[in-house]
């Protein structure tokens, strides 16, 4: 079972996933590399060229502006002086996006701006956040 809803999740979040790559291709003519990530669950762009620093998730691809996603980074509500925690691996923030992203779909995007966007206030982030730390519990609502 998990195989299939593996594929339906992938196929469900393919029109973000094809933004992502068409993304990702953009800046291969300045630097970008891609890695295949099974780990991850994506296709991941590093040394992508744009973009504040850390990594954003499309679907199934993540576009890192560092070397790779081994990198350790605070939480957002570290970040927000909220709380302590521990800086988490920016992988396993950005594969809790992916599952979030296969089980939205095409809703991702909008479901994500609704619920605040890149900020400590959204629930996504901090589902994201919660299973860098814990290694479960990506999807925010019970």
């Amino acid at each position: 079972m998990r195989g299939l809803a593996l594929l339906l999740g992938f196929a469900w979040a393919s029109p973000w996933t094809a933004a992502g790559l068409l993304a990702g291709v953009a800046g291969l003519p300045w630097g970008a590399r891609i890695r295949l990530d099974r780990r991850d669950l994506a296709i991941v762009f590093v040394r992508w060229p744009w973009g504040p620093g850390g990594a954003v998730t499309l679907g199934n691809v993540v576009l890192a502006t560092g070397p790779g996603l081994d990198v350790r980074c605070s939480t957002y509500e570290h970040r927000a002086g909220r709380c302590l925690h521990p800086q988490v691996r920016l992988g396993d923030h950005e594969r809790a996006h992916v599952y979030q992203y296969m089980l939205l779909g095409p809703l991702f995007v909008p479901v994500y701006f609704l619920c605040g966007g890149i900020s400590v206030r959204n629930p996504l982030e901090r589902a994201a956040d919660h299973y860098a730390l814990h290694g479960h519990g990506w999807w925010p609502w019970r």
